[in-house]
């Protein structure tokens, strides 16, 4: 049952930043805070309030008092803004925290801000006793805002209740950062705070797998007395759930009638015009986000990008679900798209060790670990020289020569685990940045160079043109630019037939099969892949 009292938060003008660089036109703001007040939103999140000027960014990133000062504000309208624990609890020293807040705040009496919302991560929130109490002692009402609420345990929420409560926080809200809610998992976690919490409690609800509206109904039915929402879904990723729908939806339930002609009439002049422009709302790729718990940035990087294919983006999807992708990295995607464009000469020579022997190339597929025994034989017996794909540790580590590595992805989130592996890693170490050449500093490691050309196969002394940074593309480049007399490979079953990433490999042997000149490909284990079998 829906109280009929609770608190609407939009927080279209934050929120929706993440679009268009938080650059929304004056003339744009006054209207919307106008109809916002006409339709009895109780909150409006203006902005994020911030110092951070690394990026030139647009006047609803900083929030600062002048600029809402420039804004007619209506009497019954409340201004928000948000501030990220990451920019106030930086340092270790306490002091210097709280000297940020003092830049950031000056006293409520003398700014038209009334709440102060601190979006955190679980980690963060130890250090923020202090920073909550100074800007309580600024006059300001604080909200506190708990991301990534799916991957919270009961007993991580239990003590963020007990923190809150501890330090006199006014609202808390849990965010479904990664879109991952449903109505049973909205329903536990509602109930859950409000067992360990009798204050006001919100919900902050991402759309990615179009469910947004039943969760905050779901919410509301079950404590929750808070709820965002933003003009037309503008938000990060898939964006949140429609101020106008769901104000439509709660009339209904609560048998009010709300006049939304005017909200309907900015949808239609200006945020259908930004929707067209930058794509956010929910689709397949913010759909999986939201089913494996991976942030949504990832794939509007992405999009934004426009140079990612959707092959590439399913193929980053499913490596961050295997690798974990709930907190979000530039350094992912910016070099994901790592220039492979030009020729690029490694220092390793694969003849010197690989000329007329025979190659096994191992895959992380099934197969590897059920025919464990029998592989592993065969290389006692057969003495091939063995490439293993990746980080893998499915055969006896004393049977392997080398391991080879050429997606980005991979290379930044796997780089720890290759400290402790005794091969070397042969990888494209000369395409990369400073920044991740120092991650593999400690890594013992073989440069052979490569470079990215579609439906493209060279072999050269010390570098190769490959299609795709997949590592068998890579392994077998450097199986053949050594000059193997045969490659074998076992791991490799094949994906669904209707997994795009069956495609992507069925269409690399395709190519690869097509060579005039190429080592012969057989497989030992079974595969789904059109490759000669000859089973071990």
């Amino acid at each position: 049952m829906i109280k009929n009292k609770f608190s609407h938060l939009d927080c279209t003008l934050r929120d929706g930043g993440y679009y268009n660089n938080w650059n929304f036109g004056s003339n744009l703001i006054q209207r919307y805070l106008d109809i916002m007040a006409e339709i009895n939103i109780d909150y409006v999140e203006i902005g994020f309030r911030s110092l951070d000027n690394k990026e030139l960014k647009g006047p609803c990133a900083y929030s600062t008092d002048e600029f809402i000062n420039s804004f007619k504000i209506p009497k019954k309208l409340n201004i928000a803004v948000m501030i990220n624990a990451s920019e106030i609890v930086r340092y270790s020293s306490v002091k210097k925290n709280i000297d940020i807040v003092k830049k950031l705040f000056k006293k409520s009496s003398k700014s038209k801000i009334k709440l102060v919302r601190i979006a955190s991560h679980y980690y963060e929130i130890e250090k923020l006793p202090p920073i909550i109490k100074k800007i309580k002692s600024l006059g300001y009402k604080i909200a506190l805002n708990l991301m990534q609420i799916s991957d919270r345990s009961d007993f991580e929420i239990k003590n963020f209740c007990t923190l809150a409560k501890k330090n006199k926080v006014d609202v808390i809200y849990f965010a479904d950062s990664t879109g991952s809610l449903d109505r049973e998992k909205t329903k536990k976690i509602s109930q859950l705070f409000k067992n360990f919490w009798n204050g006001d409690l919100g919900i902050h609800s991402h759309d990615n797998m179009d469910k947004a509206m039943e969760n905050t109904i779901t919410a509301l039915s079950n404590g929750v007395n808070w709820v965002d929402s933003t003009v037309l879904g503008m938000g990060r990723g898939p964006g949140n759930i429609k101020t106008e729908n769901l104000l439509i939806e709660l009339g209904k339930k609560q048998k009010k009638k709300i006049n939304l002609t005017n909200l309907l009439r900015l949808v239609d002049d200006d945020f259908e015009k930004m929707k067209n422009k930058y794509r956010w709302g929910s689709n397949p790729y913010y759909y999986l986000t939201g089913l494996y718990g991976i942030h949504p940035t990832f794939v509007q990087e992405m999009l934004e990008i426009k140079s990612f294919t959707s092959s590439e983006i399913l193929t980053i999807i499913d490596h961050l679900k295997t690798i974990g992708g709930k907190q979000f990295s530039k350094d992912l995607i910016a070099t994901y798209k790592q220039n492979f464009t030009g020729s690029s000469n490694g220092t390793y020579i694969p003849e010197k060790n690989l000329k007329n022997k025979e190659v096994l190339i191992i895959g992380s597929g099934p197969g590897i670990k059920k025919n464990k025994k029998n592989v592993e034989k065969f290389i006692k017996i057969n003495k091939p020289f063995v490439i293993v794909l990746n980080s893998q540790k499915n055969i006896n580590s004393k049977l392997i020569n080398i391991r080879v590595l050429c997606n980005i992805l991979r290379l930044l989130t796997d780089h720890q685990s290759f400290k402790y592996l005794p091969q070397k890693l042969v990888l494209p170490y000369q395409r990369l940045s400073n920044s991740i050449k120092k991650k593999f500093q400690k890594v013992k490691k073989l440069d052979f160079g490569v470079e990215i050309k579609n439906n493209s196969f060279k072999f050269k002394k010390s570098s190769a043109i490959i299609p795709n940074s997949l590592a068998i593309s890579y392994a077998l480049a450097i199986a053949n630019s050594g000059k193997a007399k045969r490659i074998y490979l076992a791991g490799f079953d094949g994906y669904d037939i209707n997994n795009p990433k069956r495609l992507e490999m069925d269409q690399l042997f395709l190519l690869y099969n097509s060579l005039k000149s190429k080592c012969e490909i057989l497989s030992i284990t079974p595969t789904e892949y059109d490759i000669k079998l000859k089973l071990i």
